[in-house]
């Protein structure tokens, strides 16, 4: 029987429950689908609460982007090691479709991985499999100083 080791770092301690999850990862309603951090890529579901809604019926615009934020972060974030995160610099979101309420797919990976900076994309699904939005982002790999402290 082989040794599984445990990986660490924030996406690690939050997914084997060292950490809670973020307050807007669970407000968002995500989930972990699959991550292959040696690729760099990542699927993770959502819950489309009806409190999302416009006065039309579908998912306002700004939830869709902290989703496919809480994609493409996390594809990048899963790949760090302990004690480094990398906040978003950057998030270009293009709607392609209305969102209803319910579960959404994301799709995110690294296009680009440098020392500090990376560059992400990936894609938000709706029920039907088809795309809503898609987005890239600019992230920068920081290191965390102290318990609870903000990145420097």
């Amino acid at each position: 029987m082989q040794k599984e080791t445990r990986r660490r770092g924030l996406f690690w301690d939050v997914q084997e429950g060292r950490v809670a999850p973020p307050p807007a990862a669970v407000l968002l309603g995500w989930e972990l689908v699959g991550v292959d951090p040696e690729q760099g890529t990542i699927e993770v579901a959502f819950v489309a609460s009806e409190q999302f809604a416009n006065p039309v019926g579908v998912i306002q615009g700004g939830f869709l982007a902290a989703m496919l934020d809480d994609t493409l972060g996390p594809a990048l974030v899963a790949t760090l090691p302990e004690g480094q995160f990398a906040p978003t610099l950057d998030l270009h979101v293009q709607f392609l479709r209305p969102a209803r309420p319910g579960r959404l797919l994301g799709r995110g990976r690294i296009v680009q991985r440098g020392r500090e900076v990376c560059f992400l994309a990936g894609e938000l699904l709706g029920p039907d499999g088809r795309p809503v939005a898609v987005a890239t982002a600019t992230a920068r790999i920081q290191t965390v100083r102290g318990e609870g402290a903000p990145p420097s």
